[in-house]
């Protein structure tokens, strides 16, 4: 079965470690002949995502007419992702937006109103990792329906600081579960227990 195309449309103001984590896990998940970023405007980005996939730096609403199906995620949208609407000429968008706790809609603000064409759909109550959509979007596409894939709800990462000091990171999102296991890439974890903590510190320097 062909894989319909994914586009992640980059809207953070900058590439973060942790957001080229997730676009990378995509890319391994979805395959980088199946992904595009779309709205990608630096060019330290740009050379560094097109080894992810196929690279944009317009966004996806002024791309909207190059495609004839296009669906995008958005956990504000009111109908369900179903297998049915879902060919090997769908484009599923899904937001380059690392999450907020609570949500504030910015996909809906930043991507879904401004689409003339593109068909909202959900893909569960709850918001989703980048990487964990493209999972699940796929999953769908593959016939699938939503109720059919495992999700969890919140995940923790326990961090050793320094010698005696631990520190309890927790991740309010939504994570398909393979095999029993939440969808987050090793390196993410690695990240989290050994580099965020030095990003943190350089940014207070800054």
């Amino acid at each position: 079965m062909a894989k319909p195309k994914i586009v992640i449309e980059h809207l953070e103001p900058k590439l973060s470690r942790w957001l080229l984590i997730e676009y990378k896990h995509s890319s391994k998940i979805a395959g980088k002949e199946n992904l595009i970023f779309t709205n990608v405007k630096d060019e330290k980005t740009y050379s560094i995502l097109s080894k992810y996939g196929t690279v944009y730096r317009e966004s996806i609403i002024e791309l909207e007419d190059k495609f004839s199906d296009l669906i995008v995620l958005d956990p504000k949208a009111k109908v369900e992702l179903k297998p049915h609407e879902i060919s090997s000429n769908t484009v599923i968008i899904v937001g380059g937006i690392l999450g907020d706790h609570p949500p504030r809609g910015r996909t809906w603000t930043l991507l879904t109103s401004k689409l003339r064409r593109a068909k909202p759909r959900n893909i569960g109550k709850h918001q989703f990792s980048i990487d964990g959509a493209v999972y699940v979007a796929l999953k769908v596409s593959e016939g699938l329906e939503l109720n059919r894939i495992p999700v969890i709800v919140g995940y923790k990462v326990r961090l050793s600081i320094f010698p005696g000091v631990v520190h309890e990171i927790e991740l309010p999102y939504a994570y398909p579960l393979v095999k029993g296991k939440p969808l987050i890439s090793d390196e993410l974890i690695d990240y989290l227990k050994r580099g965020i903590v030095f990003d943190e510190l350089r940014e207070l320097e800054l």
